[in-house]
Order: structure tokens, then sequence, then C-alpha cells
């Protein structure tokens, strides 16, 4: 009975240690995880997610839409585009906004269609008929409205 006891005792202090080892892993902070690539000779951290359309909230503002909205439309024109930049997509919203009103077939969509096809942004606006002129023009006014926008 002795020796049945005992085990009994060592298996509790066993299971005990066990329990308050995990409890205190379990407490520590998580570190990110990093991964290097060699091919490069970069390293990355992967951070925790962001919520999503985070980083589109200046832009969307500017635009008069939700953060959600922009990285779902993001996401889809990355799916029809994958070479799509996330810069590039900005830029194509921004420049529909600013010239939509005076230029009625400038849209987003016309914008992201003519990139899919491997034109430049300036081709693609002077295909919706802008001079070279005003499509650099434009871009540069995109670029300024970007930055103005995520600054906020």
């Amino acid at each position: 009975m002795k020796g049945t006891s005992s085990l009994y005792i060592g298996t509790a202090l066993v299971c005990g240690l066990a329990l308050a080892t995990s409890a205190a892993v379990a407490q520590k902070p998580a570190q990110a995880p990093t991964s290097h690539h060699r091919a490069t000779g970069q390293t990355s951290t992967t951070r925790m997610s962001k919520p999503a359309g985070s980083s589109f909230r200046g832009v969307a503002a500017k635009l008069n839409t939700t953060p959600e909205a922009m990285q779902s439309a993001y996401l889809a024109a990355k799916q029809a585009n994958p070479k799509l930049t996330r810069g590039r997509f900005i830029a194509a919203n921004m420049v529909a906004h600013n010239l939509s009103d005076k230029n009625p077939s400038i849209t987003t969509d016309a914008i992201l269609e003519g990139l899919k096809s491997g034109k430049s942004m300036g081709q693609t606006l002077q295909g919706l008929g802008l001079s070279a002129a005003d499509a650099k023009a434009a871009e540069r006014q995109a670029d300024k409205d970007t930055k103005a926008a995520q600054k906020q």
C-alpha cells in the first residue's frame, strides 16, 4: 500500500510540475518569427496582422470610402492582375477621383484595365483622352494627394 501511495504522490508531483511549466510558458510574450532570405540577403519580420483595410485609412477618407472597401477592392483587383501593386492601385483610384468630373471616361476600372494590359499609368491616361502633359500632371497630383492623405 505504501508503494502505491508514493507512486500516486510522484505522479501528482510530475503532473503538477508539467502544469506549472506549461502555465509559465503560456504567460511568456510571443516573439514574432523572423525569416531570412538567403538569395537577396534581406531579412523580414512577420508581424501580427493589422485589421483589414487599416493601411488604406487616410486614402479611403480622401476618396470618401471606407478602409475595408478599399482593401476589398484592392484584393479583387490584385486577383485580376497579380502584378498590381498597392501603390499603383491607390494611384489609379486617386487619379480617377481627381479627373472623373472633367473626363467621365477616366474611371478606376478603366485605369486598372490599362495597367492590367501592361500599359503604364501615363499610357493608360493618354489612351483615355489626356495629353502626355496632362497625364503626367495627373500622376503628380495623385502622388501629392496620396502622400497628404497618408500623413493624416
